[in-house]
């Protein structure tokens, strides 16, 4: 057991760890076959997303490798596989043309190196400091918004490969307008090795989903190549891949400065990936990823792949899924998928380089295009339209303005988001079920539910504080003024917190309504609630019989002195 004053960062023996030390014999055959199996799925796509993010094939390598390992020992996700993502790759694309736009190997393998290690530190300090919980601050809309808008980028980025066109990069309606002006003068052949290859990715993904499918379409593709001699027909290909282990790469300090702001935003990123996979995919026997466990193993895992020169990464949501379904039981299936990635690095190297470009764009293609879901778009639509347009929001973002940017986009939009609907806080008018003491929300669905004459129950929801006592407020004169009650009870039960701006609202309310002849009374306060209140004026003015633990308590007293009232 953890001891009390020792911090969550800090705890020596990480479940994963745990898991690995105990680690049973029966578990075996199911990890390795499904290591091997992820690998299968993650090496392609991890070679498929370097060129992505503009670095040489081989960088997918080694991210696909160290930080596996790093990870697997220090994660608190069991089915959780660690390499790179399609967003991670174009975030780390802009970041990186930023600093060396013109592409120069060295000064490019330096950059990503220094990158990495910056994401790690970011992700290393957010977990000291404890801020697992800024992930929550992208809401869901918007997150499907960014990602959709990155989806939309990327397959534009990889449209020229696959058609097998060239033209000098620019903005997206430049490769647009590009794209369309250079179809007459496409490669057939690359086109039909990429076509297939969608072709091969699709059937497999939908009739058998446990199947390596983007290994498959990467098999026919080299299969292709050497049968049919497609490099004399001008489909490109990958060309040399060095051989053997990644040499040692030290980030430069002076690229700190220009490339940080990118570092913390593909942390961001990097950060709600992973925790999102590794919770969408947790088993029912299994604990929960801790959010700032998870920052530390993430963390360490890019810092670790920087030296290797491997490029940002986090956990991945495909990946992840194919080593749930195949049976994964422990962090061993990432440890065997290191393995394969390894061997990889060291033997398969001379087959890769005979992988044609269109290949590689046609694995990112189908794999970014599901970044696009149009259910989530329609749910999102039918429940509220408002964040329907917070999503659109982050896909124009992304899409005209940069990707980087469209995360500074997503987040403001999420804020906004969250203060528009703390400073509109929920106000409802209760009424009573006929013949009982259950008292609900007005509603057409209970047309036959009780008012009372005189008496007006008002039940506001959330947090009041500075920044929607005056809407509240507002809205709870509007009712006051058309009911014109001569009791008003505010039913608190709902509210965890009164803060001083909304306390001083509720006495200037309260002495308004006593001018006007009017009384307030409050029910159901919690014990935060309550203490503000008795610790002010307000106490006084109320008094004990004015205040109740329950509204069903305010009502009864409500009637009983209605009722002596009509007495004769």
């Amino acid at each position: 057991m953890q001891h009390p004053s020792m911090s969550p960062v800090m705890q020596p023996q990480p479940a994963a760890r745990k898991r690995l030390r105990h680690y049973s014999g029966a578990w075996a055959k199911a990890d390795v076959i499904a290591g091997v199996t992820v690998a299968a799925v993650v090496i392609p796509k991890a070679l498929a997303y370097a060129t992505v993010a503009g670095l040489p094939i081989q960088v997918g390598l080694y991210t696909a490798f160290l930080p596996m390992v790093i990870y697997a020992f220090l994660g608190t996700s069991r089915p959780l596989s660690v390499s790179t993502s399609a967003t991670l790759a174009i975030l780390t694309a802009s970041a990186l043309g930023r600093v060396v736009p013109d592409g120069n190997l060295a000064a490019l393998t330096t950059a990503v190196a220094t990158l990495t290690a910056l994401v790690g530190v970011t992700l290393l300090l957010a977990s000291v400091l404890r801020l697992g919980f800024v992930a929550n601050f992208i809401s869901d809309p918007v997150l499907t918004g960014f990602k959709a808008g990155v989806a939309v980028v990327i397959v534009v980025d990889q449209l020229p490969k696959l058609l097998g066109i060239h033209f000098p990069k620019g903005s997206i309606a430049h490769s647009v307008y590009e794209i369309v002006v250079g179809l007459p003068h496409l490669s057939i052949a690359t086109f039909a090795v990429g076509a297939a290859c969608i072709g091969i990715l699709v059937v497999f993904e939908r009739f058998w989903p446990k199947a390596p499918a983007p290994l498959i379409a990467v098999a026919a593709g080299i299969g292709s190549v050497v049968i049919f001699n497609l490099s004399s027909h001008g489909v490109e290909l990958v060309g040399k891949i060095p051989t053997g282990l990644p040499s040692l790469t030290l980030p430069d300090l002076s690229m700190i400065r220009e490339l940080w702001p990118a570092a913390v935003g593909i942390a961001l990123m990097s950060f709600t990936e992973t925790i999102a996979a590794g919770r969408a995919f947790v088993g029912d026997d299994e604990p929960i990823p801790t959010a700032n466990r998870e920052l530390l193993a993430t963390g360490f895992a890019n810092l670790g792949g920087a030296f290797l020169g491997a490029m940002p990464g986090g956990g991945g949501t495909t990946q992840t899924a194919v080593n749930r379904l195949v049976g994964a039981r422990t962090q061993v299936a990432e440890l065997v998928t290191a393995t394969v990635t390894l061997c990889t690095m060291l033997v398969l190297a001379p087959f890769i380089a005979l992988m044609p470009h269109a290949t590689l764009a046609a694995v990112v293609i189908v794999y970014s295009i599901g970044l696009i879901k149009p259910a989530e778009f329609r749910a999102i639509l039918s429940i509220r339209r408002t964040e329907f347009v917070w999503a659109m929001a982050a896909v124009v973002g992304v899409v005209f303005l940069g990707t980087l940017q469209g995360i500074v986009i997503a987040i403001a939009v999420s804020l906004l988001a969250l203060a528009h609907q703390v400073s509109d806080p929920a106000l409802y008018v209760l009424v009573r079920k006929p013949g009982t003491t259950l008292f609900r929300p007005a509603s057409p669905e209970h047309a036959d539910d009780e008012t009372i004459d005189g008496l007006l129950l008002l039940h506001p929801e959330g947090r009041v504080f500075f920044v929607n006592a005056a809407r509240l407020g507002a809205k709870m004169s509007q009712l006051i003024s058309q009911v014109a009650p001569r009791i008003v009870v505010i039913d608190l039960s709902a509210v965890f917190d009164l803060e001083y701006t909304a306390l001083k609202m509720l006495i200037a309310a309260e002495k308004k309504a006593r001018e006007s002849g009017r009384e307030i009374w409050l029910a159901g306060m919690a014990p935060e609630v309550l203490h503000v209140v008795r610790n002010s004026s307000l106490n006084n003015a109320l008094g004990p019989g004015r205040m109740f633990a329950r509204l069903e308590d305010a009502v009864t007293k409500f009637e009983a002195s209605a009722e002596k009232q009509s007495s004769p």
